[in-house]
């Protein structure tokens, strides 16, 4: 089963989950509130639409089609070529092989969306005990063709400081790559998007995803905040627990990932079948000591 969900960025606004966020300029005081332009009342409706199946009019035909289609289980084109942040030719597949990936389709010289979603990257990976590099890769794609290494490097930079405090920290890359390159990847991963020659910008939906060490995406999470526990659980079933401590094993058993949300949910069967074995557990411990101990009187007739 397909589901769609966009996050369609449009001159000063983009809209999470049905619902728009007006984006205000930095020095604008905190408690203004900007009210959306009635198109985009209308488009905020028609996303939520497109995810409860109401019965709304249809979207504009510029931002048809703009959306993001979870290819669960889907292999990206690891032999797919691009070049990284220093100039180099490389593959898809370099990144891959013993480690997930976590994978940002944006593009450098956006002016809002796309730092947004690097920055919200950033914010929820930095708190995991898992590290990049060590127990995971970042890999992010320029969607626009014309861009260079010397932009990738720029934005590697800028958020491998923001994520370690130094530029150039390992486990993040930053590439750039032909169309047909950047078409294999987009169309493997189920990311829809449009140039738009009127604003001169693209116009796409905000999500970062995971794949497999294999290359099989994997997760998909929505927006521009991501919550650390739902990344640190999506890398470790994209590791298939390869990574990780034993109490997050423990957390990700009592955990549901929705696809729908693109977030983990408390798996109620799953924690009354663990907590069922602990007092099976106990039970028979109790016995074991109680028959130890001789408390326990023999049943004669």
């Amino acid at each position: 089963m397909t589901r769609r969900i966009a996050l369609v960025q449009r001159g000063a606004g983009f809209s999470l989950r049905g619902t728009l966020v007006p984006l205000l300029p930095r020095r604008a005081k905190a408690r203004r509130r900007l009210k959306p332009a009635p198109q985009w009342t209308a488009l905020s409706l028609l996303l939520a639409s497109s995810i409860f199946g109401a019965d709304l009019p249809k979207l504009p035909p510029q931002l048809q089609g703009i959306t993001i289609e979870q290819h669960l289980g889907a292999q990206l084109p690891l032999d797919a070529q691009f070049e990284d942040e220093n100039g180099q030719t490389v593959t898809l597949g370099s990144f891959f092989g013993e480690k997930p990936v976590v994978l940002a389709l944006v593009y450098y010289r956006c002016p809002m969306l796309c730092s947004r979603i690097m920055t919200g990257a950033v914010l929820g990976l930095r708190p995991l005990n898992l590290k990049a590099g060590r127990d995971y890769n970042v890999v992010a794609i320029s969607i626009n063709p014309s861009e260079t290494p010397a932009e990738a490097a720029q934005k590697r930079d800028e958020y491998t400081r923001n994520y370690s405090g130094r530029a150039g920290s390992p486990g993040w890359h930053f590439l750039v790559g032909s169309p047909e390159s950047i078409k294999a990847v987009t169309e493997a991963a189920g990311f829809h998007y449009r140039w738009d020659p009127a604003t001169q910008m693209y116009f796409h939906a905000s999500a970062i995803m995971m794949a497999t060490p294999e290359g099989k995406m994997s997760r998909y999470f929505y927006g521009v905040e991501y919550e650390p526990k739902d990344l640190e659980l999506g890398l470790m079933e994209s590791s298939r627990n390869k990574i990780g401590s034993p109490a997050d094993r423990i957390l990700l058993f009592c955990s549901h990932y929705d696809p729908t949300t693109g977030k983990y949910t408390v798996a109620v069967m799953n924690i009354l079948r663990a907590s069922a074995v602990l007092i099976m557990i106990a039970m028979g411990a109790g016995f074991w000591w109680l028959t130890r101990s001789g408390s326990v009187p023999d049943a004669r007739i």
